[in-house]
């Protein structure tokens, strides 16, 4: 498979960028996608010789005005292989005239998201929104156009399974902060750990959340907690959380299924928008353990604590405790805890 050097470039004024409908061209690999403005590098090209000449090409505009963003490597997964030189431009000349490769339209910069585009476009839109540095992004895709690997500059980025109201996979695999900007239904794994006591019945252990998070800095939370990557299944992916954020190397039988939680907010951290849609498999994990000898992921816990059940759910309720809990989920834990009260010693 033989790489090649492309061009793409989104023009951007008063809050809308110029959107190409590709629908023109026989055995395009962006066949009915909206994209920017762009093409392959001619012989003696660089970058910006391609960009300015294309952009001329498809629109009538010279661009006097324009920023190069990042390099996505693009893989297709059908023998598509592109380096692609990621511009957006502010100033240009000229008058506009009709492109031979599809449709150009004005489109708002938030209503592009619901257009038919590459899913790991919505990852280099949302790095352009936030203001993010020259990135290099890899996009590798599976030949069906489902997203199957995304890395920013060398590190490997978290992809979700996007599922129906029912927990049906949709068969849609989106990057995390992308399903967080939208609001699209995952998955995830809660352990919550409980040790008996004589006056609710247990208390539960609650985590600390890194002032780093990406959301809900600070906050008490659940035990263990973490998002189904792609592909994951529930217990070895609560199994895998609970190694990572406190250093439990837990069993399979060491979990007791509690229920499904279904969990929305939105809200606003950093200054960018948070939508998130999760349907949380409960568990729960009643083993002994010595919170002073737990292993805590620095860049996940900054600390734990134990606290009556009770006490929690009227401190979640009356504001006294900072967290992120949900007041449902932790019924969940109270039926559990009326059922099986002996068993927690």
């Amino acid at each position: 498979m033989q790489s090649e050097v492309t061009t793409l470039c989104y023009l951007e004024k008063d809050g809308q960028y110029l959107m190409l409908h590709r629908i023109s061209k026989k055995n395009d690999v962006n066949k009915d996608k909206w994209i920017g403005v762009g093409g392959h590098c001619e012989d003696n090209e660089s970058p910006e010789d391609c960009l300015l000449r294309e952009v001329k090409e498809e629109t009538g505009y010279t661009l006097t005005g324009f920023a190069l963003r990042g390099v996505v490597t693009f893989v297709s997964g059908r023998g598509d292989f592109e380096y692609m030189f990621l511009y957006t431009a502010d100033r240009w000349e000229g008058e506009p005239i009709p492109c031979t490769e599809g449709v150009l339209e004005w489109v708002d910069i938030e209503k592009v998201w619901q257009l038919n585009i590459w899913e790991g476009d919505k990852i280099f839109f949302r790095l352009i929104d936030e203001g993010a540095p020259f990135f290099s992004l890899k996009l590798v895709y599976d030949g069906n156009d489902v997203l199957k690997e995304a890395v920013l500059d060398g590190i490997p980025m978290e992809l979700f399974d996007i599922i129906d109201e029912n927990g049906k996979k949709t068969g849609l695999v989106k990057e995390r902060g992308v399903a967080h900007r939208d609001g699209s239904r995952h998955e995830t794994v809660h352990t919550w750990i409980l040790r008996g006591n004589d006056r609710s019945g247990a208390d539960i252990l609650l985590q600390k959340r890194s002032s780093c998070k990406d959301s809900n800095p600070g906050c008490y939370d659940i035990s263990s907690a973490g998002h189904m990557q792609a592909g994951d299944v529930p217990v070895p992916a609560a199994l895998r959380e609970l190694e990572e954020e406190l250093g439990i190397r837990a069993e399979a039988e060491d979990l007791t299924f509690i229920g499904i939680h279904e969990g929305r907010f939105e809200a606003e951290f950093y200054g960018k928008p948070f939508r998130d849609c999760e349907r949380a498999n409960v568990y729960a994990y009643v083993k002994k353990i010595d919170e002073n000898a737990l292993t805590l992921q620095e860049s996940e816990v900054e600390s734990v604590r134990w606290m009556d059940l009770e006490e929690c759910r009227k401190a979640v309720l009356d504001g006294s405790l900072p967290n992120c809990i949900y007041p449902d989920e932790l019924d969940l834990v109270r039926r559990y805890v009326d059922r099986y009260r002996d068993s927690l010693g």
